[in-house]
């Protein structure tokens, strides 16, 4: 195998899984713009500790989808939580709920 090709690979696979982790910032996009309208901003986020987040958050965020899917007040967001977009970005906004949780002694500043 040659050097170039070798480097190329390697970059490639570096790029790759750049998108594998899940990040707060995104996830914080994602609370910004779907959940704040219904629980508001910091109160929601530290009303959970990190275990309990990471419970509701548990194969990409199932147990979170069945409490919307179950409540009339959340009629609106049904769509979204039956939507391949929740199940894409469910992972960064598990990350950030977990880190901003009321045990965490982190502050989020949504915007």
């Amino acid at each position: 195998m040659t050097k170039k090709a070798f480097l190329l690979m390697v970059s490639f696979a570096f790029i790759w899984s750049l998108n594998l982790h899940a990040a707060s910032y995104k996830g914080q996009r994602v609370f910004s713009k779907r959940c704040v309208k219904c629980h508001g901003r910091q109160d929601f986020i530290e009303s959970k500790t990190r275990r309990e987040w990471k419970k509701l958050m548990r194969k990409k965020g199932k147990k979170l989808v069945e409490i919307h899917l179950k409540s009339e007040k959340a009629k609106k967001s049904w769509k979204y939580f039956k939507s391949k977009r929740f199940q894409r970005k469910a992972k960064h906004l598990k990350d950030f709920l977990v880190e901003y949780a009321k045990d965490s002694g982190r502050v989020p500043a949504c915007n």
